[in-house]
């Protein structure tokens, strides 16, 4: 009897292991390890006044402080944009974070006082928006590595091509070979609007991914407007990244 107990416990345990097997290989990649839960993350854009970017980073850094200082849980990272059309322009930003986290950031009344006292006076806020991370779009998980370089690809749509535009995109995931992270603009600007992040380790390899650069053909039709800039991490002005 003590026999058999043990071939039934047995069994179940292998079915269980299987199921799960079975699950994960049909994730596909970047959705392997995604929870129910939805991921979103926070992109927001900094435009240092003319001539005075250094202080504008001294003045980041000291905001950065605070936020260390205020225990702040939330992973910041800190690009400045190196090619593009907001040449020397300050991206920020923070991911992984579910519905919840937005509603306890850390002391925000404290947060904006520094922000006016620190940042304000050296920079203007360019944008700030809120993105719903798309892991069947994508490979990888819900924040990229913090690589040296990070490709940003922004999608804006003609409305009313959202759901073909991410089919699209679906059926062209096994083309992806390096790390590419897709999210949907939740709020903060003009809608329907996609960022596309590919982490590189360096310029060439960026340069060097261009058969993945490319978007499906068939997508062109639905882009009102299509920008490309590659990023430069600041490690200096980032929080908790690589911990």
């Amino acid at each position: 009897m003590k026999r058999q107990r043990l071939i039934i416990i047995a069994t179940l345990v292998i079915g269980a292991a299987s199921t799960a097997l079975v699950a994960g290989q049909s994730a596909g990649p970047g959705s392997a390890g995604a929870t129910a839960e939805k991921q979103y993350a926070r992109i927001a854009i900094l435009r240092p006044h003319d001539g005075d970017t250094v202080d504008f980073e001294a003045g980041y850094i000291r905001h950065l402080e605070w936020h260390r200082q205020a225990r702040d849980t939330w992973v910041w990272y800190g690009w400045n944009v190196t090619f593009g059309e907001r040449q020397r322009w300050f991206v920020y930003a923070s991911f992984g974070h579910s519905a919840a986290d937005f509603d306890n950031p850390v002391s925000p009344a404290d947060d904006e006082r520094d922000n006016v006292l620190n940042v304000v006076p050296h920079a203007r806020f360019a944008g700030n928006g809120i993105y719903e991370y798309l892991p069947t779009l994508s490979r990888g998980t819900g924040a990229p590595q913090p690589t040296a370089r990070l490709e940003i690809t922004t999608v804006d749509l003609v409305p009313g091509n959202a759901t073909a535009f991410e089919a699209a995109l679906r059926a062209d995931q096994s083309r992806l070979q390096g790390e590419t992270l897709w999210y949907r603009m939740v709020a903060g600007g003009a809608a329907p609007r996609y960022v596309r992040l590919r982490p590189r380790p360096t310029f060439s390899a960026v340069l060097g991914g261009t058969s993945e650069q490319a978007l499906p053909d068939k997508v062109s039709p639905w882009i009102a407007k299509m920008t490309v800039e590659i990023l430069t991490l600041r490690p200096t002005m980032s929080l908790g990244v690589g911990r």
